[in-house]
């Protein structure tokens, strides 16, 4: 269980699209679609934060709100390819590289459009935090492809992409809503310092991804790096063929 998305959330959230798991099992119905349609959702999402940096304002929380909405729709996507392929039957090779490879593509652009609107509002510090938040989301998925290809199981972190999607993805739906419920001037000061602004629903999340993302990363690193030396340990352990008697 991860501290940053507790089972129970993870559980709950499966239990709701369960049903359409199985029914898009019984049809057979291709996974690789809901890759695709996961990628397309995320460059909707990019579009939706563009246009709020081109034509909404400071206050015009409504493009963000939309954005992280497209980002859990995308997410869904992504949820729902593999547990569909398992379900039918329907997993191969290249429907794990197809859905890695798209997965990358889905978090750069998303990113891409996040930091698009940080950096048109004049945001800069929280967009600093956005491309960090990249770098590290983009380690965490090169040091387990790495370690797997060196026969290292690397699922291990705090920060990995359910996570990175529900942090985001909710984060900025919310700050969209909180239109509804607080005026998105609003600032809440204590001691001179800002502690809440309705823009931090979205930014707060971003910063967290950074911080956690990259922590994420040096975390399988150091798993990795145990398991190396156990595999070294163990095979040092085994007899050289050579000097086994005939």
């Amino acid at each position: 269980m991860s501290l940053m998305l507790p089972k129970a959330v993870e559980n709950g959230f499966i239990a709701v699209i369960q049903p359409l798991i199985k029914l898009f099992s019984r049809f057979k119905v291709n996974p690789n679609w809901f890759t695709t349609l996961g990628l397309i959702l995320n460059i909707a999402a990019a579009l939706a934060f563009a246009l709020g940096s081109k034509y909404g304002t400071r206050n015009d929380l409504q493009y963000v709100g939309w954005g992280g909405f497209l980002v859990l729709m995308g997410g869904i996507c992504d949820i729902m390819d593999g547990k569909i392929a398992r379900a039918a039957g329907l997993s191969t090779r290249f429907g794990a590289l197809y859905d890695s490879v798209l997965d990358r593509y889905s978090e750069v652009i998303m990113f891409l459009g996040m930091g698009y609107y940080l950096i048109g509002h004049d945001y800069f510090y929280e967009s600093v935090f956005c491309f960090i938040a990249l770098g590290g989301s983009t380690m965490v998925s090169y040091i387990r492809a790495r370690s797997e290809g060196l026969k290292l199981d690397c699922k291990v972190g705090l920060m990995q992409r359910p996570e990175r999607i529900v942090w985001l993805g909710f984060g900025s739906m919310f700050c969209g809503l909180s239109l509804y419920f607080v005026d998105p001037g609003y600032v809440w000061i204590v001691n001179g310092i800002h502690v809440f602004k309705p823009i931090y629903l979205f930014t707060g999340p971003v910063v967290i991804v950074a911080i956690f993302a990259n922590y994420t990363a040096v975390q399988r690193m150091y798993h990795s790096h145990k398991l190396s030396l156990q595999l070294q340990a163990e095979e040092e352990k085994l007899p050289d063929k050579k000097e086994i008697p005939v």
